[in-house]
């Protein structure tokens, strides 16, 4: 049985057509393929009528032609995905309502370096970071490297600034390691970003918005088999362990208002999720990032804490459509 309040709609022709809006031209295209599916079966299992569209031109053209009501975003990622703000524009100039956050929040939670300057402006903890330009001036890009790591102290993560899925992510032990993870994260678009490593649990909060007010669901702290939630631990092994709620008692009420503000501060609504990090030594929270869009997949995460709650795969998916009304 749900612990969340009633659903506020019984009848699937509230919401009309419905575009399931996935796939796209990002790096993040196959994991949003695989959430589209997933989605687009559940909201069809309830009796909402709705189709899938592959990717933001098809959108575009279906919404001239006033083929849908509303939208459900599952695309993933920048650059022909759904979660830098592009194809909210859209939405916002065409006033058809979606799921997710808006332009702002979008494009600001897919710029990881501008989010941590936006929670840090606040006193949110977020781990020590340096932005590294491509083709730094002066003593070339690779001495910057090593200097920021020098800076920030090993071990340290170099990731790409804007995209998902930990696709290009490097955990970085020593000096010698610098050079490829950096090689690694320039292959995709945008800035890269060196952060210090938080040694210690991995923990992920799903958000959604209950009758117009952002709930933290329960926590969960992710068990990879390797040595880290990589993107073979998060979409592909069945060994990774996901234990929810991820804390107890106080800890887990703290992390989850931590969540909150994190997800309220970047501008972000509807539903989304927040990923922290909590040192092994002290207990201390770190934030990582805000998700727009998260995965929906069959090892997702939110999917997971509001099974905590009751709620299973479709009632999810009907809330968050729910969002848009």
């Amino acid at each position: 049985m749900s612990m969340l309040a009633p659903a506020r709609h019984s009848d699937p022709a509230v919401f009309g057509r419905v575009a399931v809006l996935m796939g796209g031209s990002s790096s993040e295209r196959e994991v949003s393929l695989d959430s589209g599916a997933g989605v687009l079966a559940a909201l069809r299992a309830r009796g909402i009528d709705a189709h899938a569209v592959d990717g933001i031109p098809a959108l575009a053209k279906a919404l001239a032609g006033g083929e849908f009501d509303r939208v459900f975003n599952i695309l993933h990622g920048q650059h022909g995905g759904g979660e830098d703000g592009v194809v909210q524009g859209l939405m916002e100039a065409l006033g058809m309502p979606y799921t997710g956050s808006g332009v702002l929040g979008s494009a600001l939670a897919m710029d990881k370096i501008r989010t941590k300057q936006v929670w840090l402006s606040l006193g949110l903890p977020t781990p020590a970071y340096v932005r590294l330009g491509r083709g730094d001036p002066g003593s070339g890009p690779g001495q910057a490297v090593h200097a920021a790591a020098c800076e920030l102290g090993l071990p340290v993560i170099v990731k790409p600034s804007q995209e998902g899925s930990s696709v290009g992510i490097s955990r970085v032990f020593d000096d010698a390691g610098l050079d490829a993870a950096v090689a690694l994260a320039a292959c995709y678009p945008g800035e890269l970003l060196m952060e210090k490593m938080v040694e210690g649990d991995e923990l992920t909060v799903g958000i959604l918005d209950i009758g117009g007010t952002p709930r933290a669901l329960p926590s969960i702290r992710i068990v990879p088999k390797g040595e880290w939630y990589d993107y073979e631990a998060k979409y592909v092994s069945d060994e990774t362990q996901y234990i929810c709620p991820g804390l107890e008692g106080e800890d887990e009420d703290a992390l989850g208002a931590l969540a909150l503000r994190a997800f309220a501060a970047a501008g972000c609504r509807g539903w989304g999720r927040v990923d922290a990090m909590r040192d092994r030594d002290s207990g201390a929270l770190f934030l990582l990032e805000v998700n727009t869009a998260p995965g929906m997949t069959s090892h997702s995460l939110v999917p997971k804490a509001a099974a905590q709650l009751g709620v299973d795969y479709e009632e999810l998916c009907w809330r968050i459509l729910e969002t848009t009304l």
